[in-house]
């Protein structure tokens, strides 16, 4: 009887010892921010380069946390946050404004802690959502690319309009943006206004989207066309100013065009997934990216404009962004709701009239 006694009193000391050690170690764990993990979904190419080479550095540093990069366009994380939606993994997604809000409408993404996101009082109004679902980060605009030293030798005139692609002398030397990226959509929509329509009616932008489709080669879904150009593949393209930007800084001769009928506002955003670990720490990252440290970072390596009104440029770099609320005035905004109502239908016409043909 002693013994089994003593066998239970050994066996009840050993587990108050054990649950004094896990209170132990959980507290010495929450903290310390090191074993905590914030992961991102957000886009390739120079964005990514300049993400990991500082933002991020600086990040990981300040608090105490490691930080994870998923590489991929809108389209993709968009996908990915539809897959996760019960079990989310991504704690911030970095979407072009047309996705963001078919990732709202789908009740994927959090609101924004005015507490924590202190910088959104600093904000242009452009970027922001009336619902705090997500913000905007940098503005740039969607309007014409060529390859300046091609239009030279052949003695054509720079582009003017969003109806010069169409002209024959183009055939077998455009890539255009497909309808499944953001860039396909500004096209189809601008197609529409230079033609007479509009978002709500698309039918004069289908039939010049026809015609310009005739000198196409291909039409990129990755919304990068940097080696199309750097392969000769296309001499002109409808693309955002900032990849423009970003391919003539490493000396390539391509020129962009706001066309006389106009650009089309494209807003990065960063938005806080729903139900997803570290809602905190994500928090204070939408945050960091509206720093005006960060907001001038972007400007200035990947020519996104500046949301955070607090941000001061000077020189050549504000000649190739939007910059201030003038410029930004200047731009046309996409009625998104409207837009992503029709935007399957959109892109069904598309795949079956214009693009699969190609």
């Amino acid at each position: 009887m002693k013994k089994q006694f003593f066998v239970l009193f050994i066996c009840l000391f050993l587990m108050i010892m054990s649950a004094c050690g896990n209170k132990t170690g959980n507290k010495a764990n929450e903290g310390n921010g090191s074993d905590k993990t914030l992961v991102l979904a957000a886009y390739g190419g120079s964005y990514e380069k300049k993400m990991k080479e500082s933002v991020i550095p600086k990040f990981e540093k300040k608090y105490g946390v490691k930080v994870k990069y998923i590489t991929g366009s809108s389209v993709d994380t968009l996908s990915k946050l539809q897959a996760q939606k019960d079990h989310p993994q991504i704690n911030v997604a970095f979407l072009d404004d047309g996705p963001q809000a078919q990732a709202k409408a789908f009740g994927l993404l959090a609101p924004l802690d005015e507490k924590v996101v202190t910088n959104m009082e600093h904000v242009y109004d452009i970027a922001k959502d009336e619902d705090n679902i997500g913000i905007g980060f940098g503005i740039i605009s969607t309007g014409l690319a060529y390859n300046k030293e091609i239009f030279e030798k052949n003695g054509w005139e720079p582009l003017k309009s969003w109806n010069d692609l169409a002209d024959s002398k183009f055939k077998g030397n455009l890539v255009l943006p497909s309808i499944a990226n953001t860039y396909g959509v500004h096209l189809l929509i601008m197609a529409a206004k230079a033609n007479g329509g509009n978002e709500e009616d698309i039918e004069p932008g289908f039939e010049a989207l026809k015609k310009i489709a005739k000198n196409a080669v291909t039409f990129d879904k990755t919304a990068d066309v940097s080696n199309y150009f750097l392969q000769g593949q296309t001499v002109a393209s409808a693309w955002g100013s900032s990849r423009v930007y970003t391919l003539q800084d490493t000396g390539f001769p391509i020129e962009y065009v706001v066309p006389e009928e106009g650009a089309i506002a494209l807003m990065s955003t960063i938005s806080v997934v729903k139900n997803a670990p570290n809602n905190d720490l994500a928090q204070k990252f939408v945050n960091y990216v509206l720093s005006e440290e960060v907001q001038k970072d972007f400007s200035q390596a990947l020519f996104d404009g500046p949301v955070n009104k607090n941000v001061k440029l000077e020189g050549e770099i504000t000649k190739k962004i939007p910059y201030g609320q003038e410029e930004i005035d200047k731009l046309i905004k996409v009625n998104w709701k409207l837009v992503n109502e029709k935007r399957a239908e959109w892109t069904e016409r598309a795949n079956k009239e214009i693009e699969i043909s190609h």
